[in-house]
């Protein structure tokens, strides 16, 4: 390394963290085929990778920006042009920020770490995102409005009381998790056990703990093969999300020149979504398990090169942005921050001082944060911390616990209603499991919220306070899981009507006890 270039990394290091460390030779390509037992890099390349993993990861949100969700179902075809414009990060950070929410939601949780150290309580996660200012959606919406009314993690993130908890939400926000554990996948899955029950279960957990596991091994590894293999140890292979993501790196085994070839098979075998209300029935698809695969198939067929990576993972669809979104976080953790081509770094070294949404931390103060929470996890793992360098305490992947989402509930239908629930005397279904859509709208946005009952068969399921603020909203109207099977009827009773707010229901998803039978001529 010349003279000019080591300023550059001490300048850069030591404006993160005071008292930095002296720099030592680069680590970067050491493919490698089984972990070591002990891992010495710089502190400089370690805040170089932390800082690459950040940068990675927003680079990546920002490209499949403007493509998410418009391609469901289908890749978007090379012709398609995918614009990167000078400017593009700022802009959207200043005027679109809620595409960033797979990113503001990490930096509270990295916030929460900062603020009360690596034993913080889980309750203190939770409500640190429950109460945030910003936009959430799915498992996430839901498991804030949860915590608002009582149900506390890890209750909070069961199927049983979030119907969206199969989806990619704590997926996309498992990053910080990886980033504060390098070379430590267990102490990744540790930390993804405790945050991310807070809002999924089962597959949707799973989706975490392997995206946390890959980012942890980015920083003891190059071979992407190895550490996308490696990092899928974390899960149970019994769970179809293994399953899957085992099928993505067998695949690519057989079509090592084409990975359309890989996502046509992804979707003839692991596109079926059961569990999200919006995605049943639908060619949306917020799945986590088939958004990892998208993942995968870019981090695989990327080759190591940044801008193939990110591409293919925004070209698979769906969630094109969390998922390159992903895949550039764990290539820049492989590669640091110094790496990453400028073509991609010029709009990140514009925003890097801008606070994202609903937090006051901006990218610089999320590297420092992370840097000095990987420290702590290194010290406290077995690893030292020395003048000028880490010494990291690898671990050997070990599975975390089985879990599955909606066992034995199988999509049997929908049941169009379209009605205000006022005009509502009764619905009647056949199956095992019923969830209604909707929405509470009002002209006024100082009113009472809507408090209705529901009544199956005869029986009072529940008393639900129904927000009319769309950043406190219920996600569905109302659910029920597990019933008896046979035929239902459901009834509702408003108990506080107001002229200014109505309960518009939109359908109801039902669910039986055995898959439908296919007819076959």
């Amino acid at each position: 390394m010349n003279m000019k270039k080591l300023i550059l990394h001490l300048t850069a290091l030591l404006a993160f963290v005071a008292g930095g460390f002296a720099c030592s030779s680069p680590a970067y390509d050491k493919p490698s085929k089984a972990l070591p037992a002990k891992m010495t890099l710089s502190g400089e390349i370690l805040m170089d990778k932390i800082r690459g993993a950040w940068a990675g990861q927003l680079i990546g949100c920002t490209y499949g920006g403007p493509v998410e969700f418009r391609y469901q179902g289908t890749m978007i075809q090379d012709y398609v042009p995918i614009e990167w414009p000078d400017g593009c990060i700022r802009s959207l950070m200043e005027n679109s920020p809620g595409l960033y929410d797979d990113i503001y939601m990490d930096l509270t949780f990295v916030n929460v770490f900062e603020r009360l150290g690596p034993d913080a309580p889980v309750d203190s996660f939770a409500f640190a995102f429950a109460r945030a200012g910003y936009m959430l959606w799915h498992a996430n919406q839901s498991a804030r409005y949860n915590i608002l009314h009582g149900i506390l993690p890890p209750a909070s993130g069961h199927w049983l009381n979030n119907p969206h908890s199969d989806d990619i939400d704590y997926q996309i926000e498992a990053d910080y998790a990886g980033i504060m554990s390098p070379g430590m996948v267990n102490t990744a899955s540790e930390i993804s056990d405790k945050i991310g029950h807070i809002m999924t279960f089962g597959n949707g957990w799973y989706g975490g703990v392997y995206v946390g596991a890959m980012y942890a091994l980015a920083f003891v590894s190059s071979d992407i093969e190895f550490i996308v293999s490696e990092a899928l140890k974390t899960v149970p292979e019994e769970s179809t999300y293994y399953k899957c993501m085992a099928d993505v790196i067998r695949w690519h085994k057989f079509y090592p020149y084409d990975w359309k070839q890989t996502w046509f098979e992804c979707e003839r075998k692991w596109s079926q979504d059961i569990g999200c209300p919006d995605g049943v029935y639908a060619s949306f698809n917020i799945d986590a398990m088939i958004n990892s695969a998208y993942i995968l198939i870019g981090l695989l067929y990327g080759e190591g090169d940044f801008a193939k990576t990110i591409d293919i993972a925004a070209r698979c669809g769906q969630d094109a942005d969390c998922n390159p979104a992903s895949a550039g976080g764990i290539l820049g953790a492989v590669k640091g921050y110094s790496r990453i081509p400028d073509y991609w770094l010029k709009n990140v070294k514009e925003a890097e001082d801008i606070p994202f949404a609903g937090t006051d931390i901006s990218l610089n103060e999320a590297c420092r944060m992370s840097y000095s929470h990987a420290l702590q996890q290194i010290q406290r793992n077995g690893g030292t911390v020395g003048d000028g360098e880490v010494v990291i305490a690898c671990q050997q992947p070990v599975a975390v616990r089985y879990e599955k989402g909606f066992e034995g509930h199988y999509p049997a239908g929908r049941i169009p209603i379209h009605k205000p629930l006022a005009a509502i005397d009764s619905i009647v279904f056949e199956g095992i499991g019923i969830v209604f859509r909707g929405s509470v709208q009002s002209d006024k946005t100082d009113c009472c919220d809507a408090q209705v009952e529901m009544y199956i068969d005869g029986t009072l399921i529940e008393t639900a306070l129904l927000p009319v603020s769309d950043l406190m909203r219920r996600n569905d109207l109302f659910w029920k899981y597990q019933l008896p099977e046979g035929r239902h009827t459901v009834t509702f009773k408003w108990l506080n009507p107001k002229k200014n707010v109505s309960v518009n229901v939109g359908d109801a998803l039902i669910y039986n006890d055995k898959p439908l039978k296919m007819i076959h001529n």
